[in-house]
Formats: C-alpha cells, sequence, structure tokens
C-alpha cells in the first residue's frame, strides 16, 4: 500500500480498537480505493478479522471539490461502522447518484452481498483461457517509433521494415490511434548491424539500461534489442483489454487482435480466447463484477488480471446456451465492422453508440444472463450479490 493508504487505514485501526466490545458508532470520510481493488482485502481483512467490526452505511464514491481557486477533484467514500456485537440498527447505501437502499449487510465493496475479500489469484478461478499483461520494452523509448516517424525511418531504412510491428497500448486501441515498434526478436546480429537507424537505437537501450538503478534493468542491458519483458503470443489472436478504461462507458471495449500486432504493457491480453469468452468477458454480468472489484485510477476503471480476471466466477452453460453466447458474441463484432471509420471510443460513447451495436449487446447480456440463471429484470446491484455467492461457493470447491 502508499503511504497515503497507510495513514487512511490507521485512522480506522485506532477506531477499530476504541469501538471494540463497545456500542460506539464512527464514520470517516475516506479517499474511495480502499474499497477498490487489491487494497480491499490489504485494509479491510485485518479489520473485520481483528476487530470484528461492521458497516453500518456507506456512501459510494462522490468527487469531493476544493474551496481554492485551482480546484483538486478528490474521488471520496463515507464509511460508518461499529462493532459487529453492537445494537443493530437500520443500514444503507447511498449510491454515485445519491438514492438511498436499505441493506442487511454492506461488504467493503460497499454492495450488498456476503464479506468476502478478493485477493489475488495467479490462475483463473475457472477452467478457461489465461491471462497475461502485455509485453514491457523498458527502453527508455527508443525501440518504439510514433506514427508521425515511420514513413521517414522507413524510407530512410527500408530493411528495417520487417522488423516494425504495430504496437498497441490501451490508448491506441481505443482511440486507433498508430504506433510502432522494432521487434527484433529473429533478427540476427548481422541484419542489426546492417541496418545503422536501428542499431544506434539499440545502443541507447544498452546505454539507458546500464544507467538504470534497478539491477534486473542493468542486466537487460546485455540483451539491447529485447524488450524487456516479452508475452506476446506466437501466432493466431489475442484477445485485447485494456487496463485502464473510462468509467463513462457501460462497456469496456476489448477486442480481438492479429499476433502480428505487439500488445504493449498498458493491456491484458487472453491467447486465442475462444468467441463465447469474449461473449461473457464484454457482457454486462462480467462488467458488473469489474466495476464493484477493479481498482480505480481516479474514477477510471483499472483492470487487472490477478483480481478481476483470474476471480471472476464463470458459469456453466449448456450446450445450447454456450452456442447462444457465441452468435451473439459474434453479433457485436459484425456490428462493430460496419463502421471502420469509427473508433472504440466513439463506438462505446454512450451518447454515439450505434443502435444495432448496442442491440447486439443487450442480445449478448440476455444470453449470458440466461446461462447463469439470473432474471432479465436483476439490477447490477443484485447480479453482483449473485456473482459473489457463485465466487464463495467456487472457492470453497477448490
Amino acid at each position: 500500500m502508499s503511504k497515503n493508504i497507510d495513514y487512511v487505514v490507521g485512522w480506522y485501526v485506532k477506531a477499530g480498537q476504541f469501538i471494540k466490545g463497545t456500542q460506539t458508532k464512527c464514520a470517516f470520510v475516506s479517499t474511495n480505493s480502499i474499497t477498490q481493488g487489491e487494497q480491499v482485502a490489504e485494509v479491510w481483512k485485518p479489520l473485520f478479522e481483528k476487530y470484528n467490526i461492521q458497516f453500518d452505511f456507506a456512501y459510494r464514491t462522490f468527487i469531493w471539490d476544493s474551496e481554492s481557486a485551482q480546484k483538486a477533484h478528490v474521488h471520496c467514500v463515507i464509511l460508518g461502522f461499529s462493532d459487529k456485537n453492537s445494537t443493530q440498527r437500520m443500514k444503507f447505501i447511498i449510491d454515485e447518484n445519491g438514492i438511498k437502499q436499505i441493506v442487511n449487510n454492506i461488504n467493503p465493496y460497499l454492495i450488498e452481498a456476503p464479506v468476502l475479500f478478493i485477493e489475488k489469484r495467479k490462475n483463473p478461478l475457472c477452467n478457461v483461457s489465461k491471462i497475461n499483461k502485455g509485453s514491457q520494452p523498458t527502453d527508455g523509448g527508443n525501440l518504439i517509433i510514433n506514427s508521425e516517424d515511420y514513413a521517414d525511418f522507413i524510407k530512410k531504412e527500408p530493411s528495417a521494415k520487417k522488423f516494425i510491428h504495430e504496437f498497441l497500448g490501451a490508448e491506441e486501441f481505443i482511440n486507433n490511434k498508430k504506433r510502432y515498434c522494432l521487434w527484433l526478436v529473429n533478427a540476427s546480429p548481422t541484419e542489426i548491424r546492417k541496418m545503422p537507424l536501428v542499431m544506434k537505437r539499440v545502443e541507447a537501450v544498452k546505454e539507458m539500461r546500464l544507467a538504470s538503478s534497478k539491477e534486473a534493468t542493468k542486466n537487460w542491458a546485455a540483451y539491447p534489442y529485447l524488450f524487456t519483458e516479452n508475452r506476446q503470443p506466437d501466432s493466431g489472436s489475442y484477445l485485447l483489454i485494456p487496463r485502464v478504461s473510462s468509467e463513462r462507458r457501460r462497456y469496456i471495449p476489448i477486442g480481438y487482435i492479429s499476433s502480428d500486432v505487439i500488445a504493449s504493457d498498458a493491456v491484458q491480453l487472453v491467447p486465442n480466447a475462444s468467441l463465447y469468452e469474449f461473449g461473457v468477458l464484454t457482457s454486462s454480468v462480467h462488467m458488473a463484477w469489474m466495476r464493484a472489484v477493479a481498482g480505480r485510477l481516479k474514477s477510471d476503471y483499472r483492470y487487472s488480471n490477478d483480481i478481476v480476471y483470474n476471480n471472476f466466477p464463470w458459469c456453466n452453460p449448456t450446450d445450447e446456451q454456450k452456442a447462444k453466447i457465441e452468435q451473439t458474441a459474434q453479433a457485436i463484432l459484425d456490428a462493430r465492422a460496419k463502421y471502420p471509420d469509427s473508433s472504440l471510443a466513439d463506438l462505446y460513447d454512450e451518447t454515439l453508440m450505434p443502435p444495432d451495436l448496442r442491440k447486439a449487446h443487450q442480445e449478448n447480456d440476455k444470453a449470458v444472463m440466461s446461462a447463469y440463471g439470473f432474471k432479465p429484470s436483476m439490477s447490477e446491484s443484485e447480479i453482483v450479490a449473485e456473482l459473489f455467492k457463485l465466487y464463495e461457493k467456487l472457492v470453497q470447491e477448490i
């Protein structure tokens, strides 16, 4: 945890010590990060277990503006809590729209669901394709070629063209921007030396890595023509999931990318993901789970492999249900293909989303909901509550 989080947690620990075994009730305004992502387990698990606390009420994320001329926007929550054995009273949650909901229980993700802690998991909870972070260059920018420099670089160093690949991060993927990288995995020393501009960049990478304060980076100076972390699939396609995406979107834009395109460490990738897996991951069910357990960058979603994906409780569909999800998933891809000039940022803008794409997502949502046995009328909070129950069951079965 960061030092700022440590300071915040300190106040909760001190309060937990004071109220244990009493009827005293407390409330704090805090940064919303303590109810998001991997920090939830780090912050609340010891507090719930050692001090036996419970949440009495929760005011979900809101923006707190400072009174200064240059306003600082801080994303906050308000948490009311007491000893679990204290006199019970009505519990409630106030959501992001200021709507009050009476609940029976409030868990550390500020939803009405069992008190569970979603901790880092190295592999998926269910039998599905594994997920990886993209490849990391650690190159000081020397292996990267910007779109405005690409044509000139190829003109001056034409033999380098076969070693230059499109390089996709979240920004490029969502906004349909171009960026490139030198991918010299299969280049021989002789080939590299015959390309002066490439050789110059490789030498710059070596100097940058040698100057690093990190021993691991210094060790990679012996291989300046390679990325320090290579997780790129060798063939086929992969499903790309941006690590950061706007909270204004109902769905995180995800999609299939050819293995010829290098995925940066700003995205997650699922090699050879099935159409069924794409359908479930792009559904409102998975998005509800993501919104509940993911971390945030300010208020934007931070999709992680070890918290969001690896802990996601997948359904167990019949052959017919699986085929239906594959059908609706393909319909989403087909609807996108009708708008080749539109970026995913445009297509997934809640104001601009084309009717056929929205309908395709709605049909996919229905198919996935059916596979989980969820009623179409269920709210997102009800979906998350059921997913937490399924998660608890799957964890117990391991």
